[in-house]
């Protein structure tokens, strides 16, 4: 049964299978991180709304460096898709 996949076929597998669970554990901390800065941000902007601009702007340049690592796992996971 087994004797018909050849090498190439079994890392293409073991490339995509890679590539998934890169995308699936790279999703988990930035949606975890940005998640946890929207509400923090939503709870100061109650707290003082006066400084809503502020929090905002803030809130957001975290949530684009956290949403980077979820951008490196993307690129890991086309070059294993693509490339391997």
């Amino acid at each position: 049964m087994f004797d018909q996949i050849t090498g190439s076929e079994l890392i293409r597998a073991f490339a995509l299978l890679g590539a998934g669970l890169c995308m699936g554990f790279g999703a988990i901390g930035p949606g975890i991180g940005e998640g946890f800065a929207a509400g923090k941000a939503c709870e100061g902007i109650s707290r003082s709304p006066e400084h809503a601009n502020l929090l905002t702007r803030t809130m957001l340049v975290g949530q684009a460096v956290s949403e980077s690592t979820g951008i490196y796992s993307l690129v890991v996971a086309l070059l294993l898709i693509f490339v391997v």
